[in-house]
């Protein structure tokens, strides 16, 4: 019975360490454009208003070749001009889950390596190499991966003796016991891209605010937990009921050569160009998008259901002009401080 009580009180304490409500909140973006860092005067206006002062910046990705091995793909042209004191950077790096598979030791010791110098190497030559404290990894990893990413990351933390945190989807985040928890000082719990688009085509698979609810519940995580939520739209293109192209593009502008037809689906009205990419008439366009209103009905089903430390960062995806064009600068500073009230 005293084993029992024991148990019991050292669960209550450990849970009494989180709450769900954060007294504060580290104002975050993501910068994953595949381009040069320039942010434009109204990005800059945006973060601004909102008082973001970290962004995390894609700087590369690692994809598997069947010839070259795991090899860092340079998606990103790095040069941060004057700004480079204004924010916290992270660099981030996305990691491809099948650079884990069949892989060794040895590969995983060298892939530690390489990820490591890279980031170094840009972070030296671009930035202030003391201000920089944190690297963080995204990869979705799986089951039959995760020993081999688990062990990426303890060797990438052994090198850089940086803080390192790591992405966190819902599915891994409800299913600890079999997805295993990541060797890392934090995770950024991404709420968003729970539903695969090709297989469901009545939701809107960049958040459908059911599906977010179902993998939350009052149990603590056992790292400390960072937000993202998504800031962005995008539209699926159908001709001759085959999906063909995804567009991210004005969906405002783009509505205007589109008929509704139900929930989420359109229909072109007129042969258009988008992006480079032809759209004809009769093709069929499902559209996903974020307004405000969905934006805080999300923080509050997070914020009742996920305990959180005192402190936490929340970050939003992605700093691009033409995807927060939809929200003013007030309601996107109002999305942050929903986490506190």
């Amino acid at each position: 019975m005293k084993k029992i009580l024991f148990a019991a009180l050292f669960a209550c304490i450990l849970f009494s360490c989180k709450q769900n409500k954060p007294e504060t909140v580290e104002r975050a973006f993501y910068y994953w454009k595949s381009n040069e860092w320039h942010i434009s005067e109204i990005e800059t206006n945006v973060l601004d208003s909102a008082q973001v002062t970290k962004v995390y910046v894609k700087f590369f990705e690692v994809e598997k070749n069947d010839v070259m091995g795991n090899i860092p793909i340079s998606k990103t042209s790095l040069s941060f001009y004057d700004i480079k004191d204004s924010f916290t950077f992270v660099p981030t790096v996305y990691l491809h889950n099948d650079v884990f598979s069949k892989i060794d030791k040895g590969g995983l010791d060298t892939l530690a390596n390489n990820v490591n110098y890279l980031i170094d190497k840009y972070v030296n030559d671009k930035l202030v190499p003391d201000a920089v404290t944190e690297y963080q990894m995204d990869c979705d990893w799986t089951p039959s991966t995760k020993d081999n990413y688990f062990y990426f990351l303890k060797k990438l933390k052994e090198l850089s003796g940086k803080k390192i945190s790591c992405t966190l989807r819902l599915y891994p985040y409800k299913y600890a016991d079999k997805m295993g928890v990541p060797p890392v000082d934090s995770a950024m719990l991404m709420c968003y891209n729970l539903i695969n688009p090709m297989k469901n085509h009545d939701k809107n698979s960049i958040l459908d605010i059911d599906e977010l609810s179902s993998y939350l519940g009052d149990f603590n995580y056992p790292l400390h937990l960072d937000v993202a939520l998504p800031l962005y739209s995008w539209a699926h293109v159908y001709q001759n009921n085959q999906f063909v192209q995804v567009l991210y593009t004005d969906i405002k502008e783009l509505k205007k050569s589109l008929k509704p037809q139900k929930d989420l689906w359109y229909e072109v009205t007129e042969d258009i160009e988008v992006n480079d990419f032809y759209l004809r008439k009769g093709d069929k366009v499902k559209i996903e998008e974020m307004s405000a209103d969905y934006i805080n009905k999300a923080i509050a089903v997070i914020t009742k259901k996920v305990p959180f430390d005192k402190n936490i960062t929340v970050s939003f995806f992605h700093l691009d002009e033409t995807q927060l064009s939809p929200y003013t600068n007030e309601e996107i500073s109002a999305f942050y401080t929903g986490f506190t009230k």
